[in-house]
């Protein structure tokens, strides 16, 4: 009579190289139940056998088979997939390579864009000349709307009054609230302008102060990560020993105007320093 050898699940799960969590999870799922369990002290036993079914459960897990798919297949008796559930786990395998690829390629960009920014010099020390802007201050609910406020409000009402920016043209915003908030955020749009004009209900003219010296850094991104730059150039201050000694602007270069993908749009972070 041959011998047949009984693992005890340690030593499985040595041997095998999965946890012991693993299989009394697989044994929850009825999928790989002990081939003998003690009736007196409970212990569990594993047959080779059982070895090698492991062994086709993990290679079935590697194609992409959930635990539920492949209890179904060893349910059945079959053990292996059928042709219908084999295209459909080659049209999944498709789609997720797809998305992979798509991410692979975005993660490319976000790359090549910070790679950019380490090339050139980040700060640099600026005086900002006088000028005339037109204004337009409002509580908008997020940055995202900042685009479509630009474009579908104080452009259309600029061209109405005539307005010549002068080139290559200047943009900016200012925040006025006194702290953070995520919402109902109260900005001020400015665009310079060669001359004041008459003031309506949506824009008015003002002329600004020239800033003797400003700290002027670019940020390449959307305007949700515009407090990473922030960070960066205060840590910047604070080691050069600059002062904040006005509130900061923002310039917009490039954006939803000519840019559809948000990695790529340019603003310049000013702040008046001293």
């Amino acid at each position: 009579m041959s011998y047949k050898t009984k693992l005890k699940i340690g030593e499985f799960s040595r041997l095998m190289q999965v946890t012991v969590k693993t299989l009394r999870h697989y044994e929850q799922k009825q999928l790989l139940i002990p081939n003998e369990v003690d009736e007196w002290n409970g212990y569990r036993y594993y047959s080779i056998v059982q070895m090698q079914k492991l062994n086709s459960i993990r290679k079935l897990q590697q194609l992409g088979f959930t635990l539920d798919e492949i209890k179904e297949l060893y349910d059945d008796e079959s053990h292996t997939p059928s042709l219908e559930l084999l295209s459909e786990k080659i049209e999944e395998t498709e789609k997720q390579l797809q998305e992979l690829i798509a991410r692979r390629n975005q993660l490319i960009e976000w790359l090549d864009s910070h790679k950019k920014i380490k090339t050139m010099e980040k700060f640099s020390i600026e005086s900002l000349p006088e000028v005339i802007v037109v204004s337009h201050r409002e509580i908008i609910s997020d940055y995202s709307v900042l685009g479509a406020l630009c474009c579908n409000v104080i452009g259309p009402e600029m061209h109405r009054l005539g307005c010549k920016c002068s080139p290559p043209g200047y943009c900016f915003t200012i925040e006025h609230q006194k702290e953070y908030t995520p919402t109902d955020i109260d900005i001020e749009y400015c665009e310079q302008v060669e001359e004041m004009g008459k003031n309506s209900s949506i824009i008015q003219f003002k002329k600004l102060p020239a800033v003797p010296k400003a700290l002027c850094m670019k940020h390449y991104g959307p305007y949700e990560r515009f407090h990473e730059s922030f960070t960066e150039a205060f840590d910047y201050m604070e080691e050069k020993g600059y002062i904040v000694a006005d509130n900061p602007r923002t310039s917009y270069v490039d954006g939803i105007w000519n840019q559809e993908d948000p990695e790529k749009w340019l603003s310049i972070i000013q702040i008046p320093i001293m």
